[in-house]
């Protein structure tokens, strides 16, 4: 289906052409910059007052409709970056490709990749709002952020003062019919060895382990759903194999970003001709016993040897060098830490290993970690930077950022329960969540602003399984227009 036809099966039309024409700018987080600008010169082309500020972000100011200048000013706020990631064989490039965008039913998914409706669809719906002739709300601001998903450069950046309104929506929420009003701070770590090479061993074979079939996901919103990890996956099999086998380890690849459990994880290896039966012996009880231990939580996991890239690079790691990279992996801190004393079901400190490279002359690990008490999160951010050091790392922390404290008693958090409630008939699910949200940054540089998240049912974002729940689109905006109408 093309994209105009596509866009006649979809309401409401302004908020699902801006979505498409997102779709088509290619815009991974920190190569935003032509998304932004469409944002921008949109916003002026439709008669707003439009401001960027030294990094990007964008605000757009439009008057109040009639009757209505007297009312508090609220904003509207989401990011334009997405996270980019696809399935092993996909030939899309992120920074020059659009995304494939396909109905599948009651869903709106890409075809191999991440659909960035996280958070397309706010900034599409911000957007439409500012297209609006017929929604009758006071004055209005519209502040679109850059890169929110790999450092939330946009809302650091932020200038005190740069913002007039009274109250804040943000838009990058994906459950409809929950409110959110607080969520959980977080912090980076990132750990760093230098490694030494040395000539692969005349005559062995060349394989590459492969652990992939896992569902991944964000690394807030997913990370106490049960699912495998990629990495702590392959650590925990490289470990088990590296002396019984004699493997020797050329390089260690998996995950992609920080905030996302990682999926797929490599490892390029050597091992004696007369050894690789055993390895893949190895590998397929392996792959038998994680798939009785994540069960349905990860069905789909698959751990085999392959041929290896081409490619690969040369040498092999020194022993001790793969040895401490191995055990890293396996026993670094994953997963979730503490639940929330006060709030049920809700995950209050956890930590994402994520990431880990291999470089001719270094290996590096990242984790992100985060928890709705600021103590908490520096706990755990020690805990695994000391785990780091025991394994012979270097680790350093960056990207710290603070929680966003609930505030169940704020006038806008009734205003929108109560508009839904007569919407729909039910009262939404007010709650904090695990995920980092820019609405923590922004209330510390703007505090007193009143805030309140919502969005539509968007699923497995940040993986190529993202999906958006089109009715849900549509609910989402009645909601945000009529809480316009009444703020």
């Amino acid at each position: 289906m093309t994209t105009p036809d596509l866009l006649e099966t979809l309401k409401p039309r302004d908020l699902w052409s801006y979505f498409l024409a997102l779709s088509r700018i290619p815009r991974g987080s920190k190569h935003e910059a032509a998304a932004a600008a469409f944002v921008a010169d949109e916003a002026r082309r439709l008669g707003c007052e439009v401001e960027r500020d030294a990094v990007g972000n964008v605000l757009a100011r439009k008057p109040a409709a009639k009757g209505r200048e007297g009312r508090p000013g609220v904003a509207l706020q989401g990011h334009v970056d997405m996270v980019c990631e696809k399935n092993t064989g996909t030939p899309h490039d992120f920074e020059r490709d659009p995304i494939d965008v396909w109905r599948d039913g009651e869903l709106l998914r890409a075809r191999g990749t991440t659909l960035g409706a996280d958070n397309g669809i706010g900034v599409a719906a911000a957007l439409a709002v500012l297209a609006a002739k017929d929604v009758a709300h006071g004055p209005l601001e519209v502040l679109v952020t850059i890169d929110e998903e790999t450092g939330l450069t946009g809302a650091n950046a932020l200038a005190p003062g740069w913002l007039r309104s009274k109250v804040l929506l943000n838009l990058d929420s994906e459950e409809d019919g929950d409110l959110t009003i607080g969520c959980a701070g977080g912090a980076d770590t990132v750990a760093r060895r230098a490694v030494r090479r040395e000539p692969s061993p005349a005559g062995w074979s060349a394989l590459r382990i492969a652990v992939t079939g896992l569902r991944g996901g964000h690394s807030g919103v997913d990370i106490g759903a049960g699912r495998g990890n990629a990495l702590r996956i392959l650590g925990q099999v490289l470990d088990g194999v590296l002396e019984r086998q004699g493997v020797r380890v050329a390089a260690v690849n998996g995950g992609n970003k920080r905030n996302a459990i990682p999926r797929e994880a490599f490892a390029d290896v050597l091992v004696e001709p007369s050894r690789a039966e055993g390895l893949r012996e190895e590998l397929a009880r392996a792959q038998a016993e994680w798939r009785a231990a994540l069960g349905a939580f990860d069905p789909g996991v698959a751990i085999a040897a392959t041929p290896p890239e081409p490619g690969a690079g040369a040498g092999v790691l020194a022993a001790d060098d793969a040895a401490a990279l191995v055990r890293l992996l396996a026993a670094a801190p994953h997963g979730v830490e503490a639940m929330s004393p006060a709030i049920p079901g809700l995950v209050q400190t956890s930590t994402n290993l994520g990431v880990a490279t291999t470089r001719d002359e270094e290996v590096e690990v990242t984790f992100l970690s985060r928890s709705a008490l600021d103590a908490s999160r520096r706990a755990v951010a020690a805990r695994v930077a000391a785990a780091c050091v025991l394994a012979g790392f270097d680790a350093r922390h960056s990207g710290g950022y603070p929680g966003w404290k609930p505030e169940p008693g704020a006038p806008i958090v009734k205003l929108v329960d109560d508009v839904y409630a007569e919407l729909f008939g039910r009262r939404m699910a007010v709650k904090a969540v695990h995920a980092g949200l820019e609405c923590g940054i922004i209330g510390e540089k703007y505090p007193a602003l009143e805030m309140a998240s919502f969005g539509p049912d968007i699923r497995d974002a940040h993986t190529p399984q993202e999906n958006v729940s089109i009715p849900s689109v549509e609910r989402f905006w009645r909601l945000l227009v009529a809480v316009l109408e009444r703020a």
